[in-house]
């Protein structure tokens, strides 16, 4: 039987020119493969390290330059961030790109073509940070003319990729130097300003004094406006899971072995409405936070981090363990000794606030029960202890065994009749 051929495919003059005009559109729109891909890649690294160079430069022209011109909008919000920052003392501000493809973008007619980038920004405040904090940005960038610029940071936000924001992204920033501080703020009076500065001053020794080991003893304050820009700050959508909440401290930079860059982020509203006693117990409670952070890892439970904070803050108070614990005295009281420890679902806002403070008191308790019975510098062990054991209850249980010679369930039973002891 005859081989059965293919039949031949003539090539015309237009069937060249088609496959020529495609290449053509590929190259022009940025379709041009792995090489071209590289190469938008290598070139939004280098707008980036522009940009960053005119952050440390002061430069606005520079960092303008960054910015699509015809992004009006945003470009307008880039020119007050950065007249927002000035005199914020940098020690170093860099970007580095992720990745591309980091969201899918939005439609855009008539733009060209287009990137979305995940950045990582990396900054750190001069004689404060010794760690840099780390944020990160979702932008969109077009290139026009053979340039990439800056469109957007918020086109990511409706699939969850949300450019973290800064103090200097909400307003003109106020500087309050103390000696042990930084607090940094917006919006708020310089004697709000200079009253933090000065309580952080006094929190500083006063954590130094119960936690002894290597810590920066320098605190960075941040007091934005409202609890709206305080969630903001924290990355959060929702400012009614603060309300109540004084202040808080994170960690930006996050990793479990290094001293990272905490900031301690006041609630204007929470914080104005407490006694003198009730501001120096939240400020060295926040400040314990900072000093601890390199020792506090996933292996950590919160009751222990949390109470610990609190046992530093209340342990030059003068205050009776029942005015320090009210809402675990009322439930003693009601017949309601806690069956165990706190949990991680404990401290979380959804608990509810009663909830919420007999998990506080209760960590509180049991990290004075520790230093009441074993002593002070016991407690402070078994913390540091914490953080190279396994996370976990296995963890939790061998580490107590080694430092108190008790298990989880001999200690729960102990805390639980200290509990009842102090507040029954």
């Amino acid at each position: 039987m005859a081989e059965k051929r293919r039949p031949y495919r003539r090539h015309t003059a237009a069937t060249w020119a088609a496959a020529c005009l495609a290449l053509l559109l590929a190259v022009l729109t940025g379709c041009g493969g792995p090489d071209r891909e590289v190469a938008d890649r290598t070139a939004v690294q280098q707008v980036l390290d522009a940009r960053a160079a005119a952050v440390r430069d002061h430069d606005e022209g520079a960092f303008l330059a960054s910015v699509d011109p015809a992004a009006d909008g945003f470009r307008d919000r880039q020119r007050e961030m950065f007249a927002n920052l000035r005199g914020v003392p940098l020690a170093d501000w860099r970007y580095r790109l992720v990745r591309t493809g980091a969201f899918p973008l939005p439609d855009a007619a008539g733009s060209g073509p287009r990137v979305a980038a995940e950045v990582r920004l990396r900054y750190r405040l001069a004689g404060y940070d010794t760690a840099p904090v780390t944020t990160i940005q979702y932008l969109t960038l077009t290139r026009r003319d053979g340039h990439w610029r800056i469109t957007s940071d918020t086109d990511g936000a409706l699939n969850g990729k949300r450019t973290a924001r800064q103090l200097w992204d909400q307003g003109r920033v106020r500087l309050v130097r103390g000696e042990r501080s930084l607090v940094l703020g917006t919006g708020q009076p310089a004697a709000r300003l200079r009253e933090l500065a000065r309580r952080t001053d006094a929190a500083v020794p006063a954590v130094a004094d119960a936690w002894p080991g290597r810590w920066s003893r320098k605190v960075v304050v941040e007091a934005p406006d409202s609890v709206r820009r305080m969630a903001e700050l924290l990355g959060s959508s929702d400012d009614s899971a603060y309300t109540g909440i004084a202040a808080v401290t994170t960690g930006e930079a996050g990793t479990s072995n290094r001293a990272p860059a905490d900031r301690v982020i006041v609630n204007p509203q929470a914080y104005g409405e407490l006694s003198s006693l009730g501001r120096v117990i939240v400020l060295t409670h926040e400040t314990a936070h900072v000093a601890t952070r390199a020792v506090t890892t996933a292996a950590t439970p919160l009751w222990l981090s949390e109470g610990f904070a609190d046992w530093i803050a209340y342990r030059t108070a003068r205050r009776t363990p029942r005015a320090a614990a009210p809402e675990l005295t009322r439930a003693v009281a009601a017949g309601r000794l806690p069956e165990r420890l706190p949990t991680a679902a404990d401290f979380t806002f959804d608990a509810g606030a009663d909830r919420l403070n007999r998990a506080y008191e209760g960590a509180w308790l049991a990290c004075r029960l520790i230093a009441d019975t074993w002593g002070e510098s016991r407690l402070t062990s078994f913390y540091r202890a914490m953080a190279t054991a396994p996370k976990g209850a296995q963890g939790l249980d061998r580490t107590l065994r080694k430092e108190l010679h008790l298990s989880t369930a001999e200690f729960t039973a102990k805390w639980r009749m200290y509990v009842n002891q102090e507040l029954g």
